[in-house]
């Protein structure tokens, strides 16, 4: 039997410990780690915010929930928007070639670059996008004025 000798280069500890994570995952679960742990989370949401003169405006794609399924919640300059996709049920068993769907809750919270009325705050979902919209407190609103230049 012959032994194949490997050049290594000289690596830090945490390079050689993601090449034997790796190593490890692909040989016992058969994939790329990336992938596995894809598996096992929801991804949350793609979030833009917008600022806009009296308020901000925050969107996140949320495609396949409902409006029971989504939470929205304001504390001081937190926005959390949290949710969940919960599993289809079926009362007979279906044999599937393959599912890249995921299944599972998600929680996303944002600072929020100025204060907001909180009490004023509202969300509307459509085809699966959250739109929140945010009023701006009084002292946070920009106001404009022209600097005279001397």
């Amino acid at each position: 039997m012959t032994t194949a000798i490997e050049k290594r280069q000289p690596q830090n500890a945490l390079t050689v410990l993601e090449h034997e994570m790796e190593h490890f995952m692909d040989k016992f679960f058969g994939r790329h780690p990336a992938r596995f742990l894809s598996e096992m989370t929801v991804p949350s949401p793609d979030i833009e915010m917008l600022d806009r003169k009296d308020e901000i405006v925050v969107k996140a794609e949320v495609p396949g929930l409902d409006k029971p399924d989504i939470q929205v919640s304001v504390d001081g300059d937190l926005l959390t928007v949290k949710g969940e996709k919960k599993k289809e049920t079926e009362t007979k068993k279906e044999d599937y070639y393959f599912s890249e769907r995921t299944y599972g809750a998600f929680s996303r919270s944002l600072r929020l670059p100025v204060e907001v009325k909180a009490d004023k705050v509202t969300a509307n979902l459509n085809n699966g996008v959250l739109e929140v919209h945010l009023p701006k407190a009084e002292e946070a609103k920009r106001r404009h004025a022209d600097i005279p230049v001397k």
